[in-house]
């Protein structure tokens, strides 16, 4: 597919705010997916494109977090094999469900997970000490995390933070670094499928990834430097952009 520097001028900016979004609180993929869109790509190469530059970013954010020291892994692999077969199954069940159903889902639950969000204060500073108890509920929250992706998919990133800090006692920043992982471990089978299907417009994901890799870079940095606090409003932003989203389709629709 030919790419102008129209389509670039249109991707690059938006993916590098939706990296920076993402590396703090998640939901990344609300804007740098219709990016591609708006760009004039079809669905499947808007896809294949956005999966191939938001994974790029991906990298750069979760060993941004890594170096921080503000991943469990043995909590993260945890969620990622629960996430994995949660995909899954989230998927089989998307192709039995009618989409007025799955939008109604989400319209009933996204608006309590924001007040949620804002009303619970976690002050804790520092992740809970795991025991068998705090890795069975990581491996829960990807279950059931990896099935919300699977079933609908957008800010799945940012529920899995929400998990990994109330019900496994993770501190938000953790939890924030612990989820990078989990969500580069989903992505990475997503891209390889998309790879061979030739999916991915390189001219356009090529710069899209520099730009990706940049904005994740920042974004991770001022989460770390700024705390909880900061990861609390962008998740809560995020949520309300993704209850915008549904709202205008449903009206649309």
């Amino acid at each position: 597919m030919p790419v102008t520097s129209g389509m670039v001028l249109i991707v690059c900016p938006l993916v590098f705010l939706a990296s920076l979004i993402d590396a703090i609180g998640g939901g990344g993929g609300l804007i740098s997916l219709p990016a591609y869109m708006l760009a004039g790509l079809p669905t499947a190469l808007a896809s294949g494109s956005n999966k191939f530059s938001s994974s790029c970013g991906l990298i750069m954010s979760t060993y941004k977090y890594a170096r921080s020291g503000k991943i469990l892994l043995k909590p993260a692999a945890c969620a990622i094999a629960g996430a994995l077969p949660g995909a899954y199954l989230g998927a089989e069940l998307l192709k039995r469900t009618p989409e007025p159903v799955i939008r109604a889902i989400m319209l009933t639950v996204i608006p309590v997970m924001a007040v949620i969000l804002l009303l619970k204060r976690d002050s804790a500073q520092q992740s809970k000490p795991m025991n068998a108890a705090r890795y069975i509920a990581c491996l829960i929250v990807g279950l059931l995390c990896g099935f919300y992706d699977g079933f609908c998919g957008p800010g799945a990133g940012t529920l899995m933070i929400m998990g990994l800090t109330w019900m496994a006692g993770m501190s938000m920043i953790t939890a924030n670094g612990s989820a990078k992982l989990v969500n580069l471990a989903s992505n990475a089978g997503a891209l390889v499928s998309h790879l061979i299907n030739g999916n991915v417009v390189f001219g356009l994901a090529l710069p899209a990834m520099v730009c990706s890799v940049a904005g994740a870079w920042c974004g991770a940095k001022l989460a770390l430097k700024k705390g909880s606090g900061m990861i609390r409003w962008v998740m809560c932003g995020v949520l309300v952009l993704l209850l915008a989203k549904l709202i205008f389709e449903s009206i649309t629709a």
